[in-house]
């Protein structure tokens, strides 16, 4: 029986290894039939936001790995609006399409899942 997991993702793209090292956890577990959704949190936004070019200071492009997830049937994506508005974004500035969720409802929607990764 498929377990349902919650990533939920906080720090931003080019923060060392963390990002990276998540993602292959991500699809590392899609890969193996679970149900797997992301939570970004805080400046874990950034990681979707459209028009950054890191190559040009040698780091590798987060956002584009983020588009292997539909491969990997990982399609929940949730943001917290208020995460977004705090850093001057919104939805249309993502690389990806994602679920607003308000504040205040992180801990209903993390009630839904059988297994939470928090980082």
């Amino acid at each position: 029986m498929s377990k349902r997991y919650l990533f939920i993702l906080r720090k931003a793209a080019h923060s060392g290894a963390y990002a990276q090292e998540m993602l292959d956890i991500i699809l590392t577990t899609a890969a193996f039939d679970q149900a797997v959704s992301i939570l970004l949190l805080e400046d874990s936004v950034f990681q979707l936001k459209k028009h950054q070019y890191p190559e040009k200071y040698g780091m590798k492009d987060i956002a584009s790995i983020f588009s292997a997830l539909e491969i990997y049937d990982v399609k929940d994506i949730y943001t917290e609006n208020e995460s977004l508005q705090e850093r001057g974004l919104s939805a249309d500035d993502l690389c990806l399409p994602v679920q607003l969720i308000a504040r205040k409802e992180v801990n209903e929607l993390m009630q839904k899942f059988d297994v939470i990764f928090s980082g």
